[in-house]
């Protein structure tokens, strides 16, 4: 009867249970035939009435499990024991999954060989239309090494002009400072005798005639004309008249200016060492003066002063602060 169940194949069917191993015991196999080998010495059922009679009204209710996908083993960090630990939900015996892997396994083997029968003329073209190819990858090589060593030659020639050029720019580059340097070694010979020339102290075997720069002589920082004017009009107390402010301060200048050039072109350089005695002798003579002047500024009255502190300002022009100082102790004195 449909109804009556033998005892002994129910003993048998729990032998068989305890025999199965749990899916979490595949951990180890990194292949799917290794899996479906291990799988198939296990049977899950005796026979198929033995399955039909136990288990037909339980499997009736248990939900059809889903194909297994593809892309499940396209992951790249794909891993046997974590997918066969996913599958402990599936409801479904190790014989069919067994089958159903194995099905995979066929069909994707099925899908290379295709794969490889579509495209294999394809390949054997490719082989022929290659074939000969050595003859033509030399002629092109050989073609690339001339067009190299004619690259080279021209790079050569480059770098050859190029260097030629920037030894001819750092040649322009030394004449055009050499030029600079001689228009300032012009400039100071002619400044130096043209102080000579106002202070009045230039060699009488040299003395040529230097034209004056009126319109540089009638602008001053310290005096405008009328002051220049009032200044030359008041006498001292003892008749002479004082020196001209204006006129020292346009000398001091010039000094200065001499000392700005010999600074760019370099103090040691041959032609102002050897102007250095003449320069010497201008700056005595100014200093002369100007000590001169300040003396003359304690017996000029209401203006003393200003005087006094106009000639100081030369002095702190020419950088002679302790000629100062010293022409201020002996004014005292």
């Amino acid at each position: 009867m449909t109804g009556s169940r033998d005892p002994n194949r129910r003993q048998d069917r729990t032998w068989l249970d305890s025999e199965l191993p749990p899916l979490n015991s595949f951990v180890g196999y990194r292949s799917l035939p290794e899996i479906c080998h291990i799988m198939n010495r296990f049977k899950v059922f005796g026979d198929s009435d033995e399955s039909g009679s136990d288990f037909d009204e339980d499997s009736s209710s248990l939900p059809f499990p889903e194909p297994l996908s593809r892309t499940s083993f396209l992951a790249p960090d794909f891993d046997p024991t974590t997918f066969l630990s996913s599958l402990t939900n599936r409801h479904q015996s190790l014989e069919d999954l067994r089958q159903e892997l194995r099905s995979l396994e066929q069909l994707l083997n099925k899908e290379l060989l295709d794969l490889v029968n579509e495209n294999y003329q394809d390949f054997l073209s490719l082989g022929t239309a290659l074939r000969g190819g050595e003859e033509k990858v030399e002629g092109v090589k050989v073609g690339l090494l001339s067009f190299r060593r004619d690259v080279q030659s021209i790079r050569d020639k480059v770098e050859e002009r190029r260097r030629e050029v920037e030894g001819l720019l750092n040649e322009k580059r030394k004449l055009r400072s050499h030029a600079d340097i001689g228009k300032n070694l012009l400039d100071y010979a002619d400044r130096v005798e043209e102080l000579e020339h106002r202070l009045m102290i230039e060699d009488k075997s040299t003395l040529r005639e230097i034209p004056v720069n009126d319109e540089s002589d009638a602008e001053s920082d310290l005096y405008d004309d009328g002051s220049e004017q009032s200044d030359d009009d008041e006498e001292l107390e003892d008749g002479t008249a004082p020196v001209s402010l204006k006129r020292l301060e346009r000398h001091v200048q010039k000094y200065v200016f001499l000392t700005s050039i010999a600074t760019t072109v370099g103090k040691d350089h041959p032609f102002l060492l050897a102007q250095q005695p003449r320069v010497s002798k201008i700056k005595s003579t100014v200093l002369l003066d100007l000590k001169t002047a300040l003396e003359q500024a304690s017996h000029v009255g209401e203006k003393r002063d200003a005087r006094t502190m106009a000639v100081l300002h030369l002095y702190d022009l020419m950088g002679e602060d302790v000629s100062a100082v010293a022409a201020l102790k002996n004014l005292k004195l």
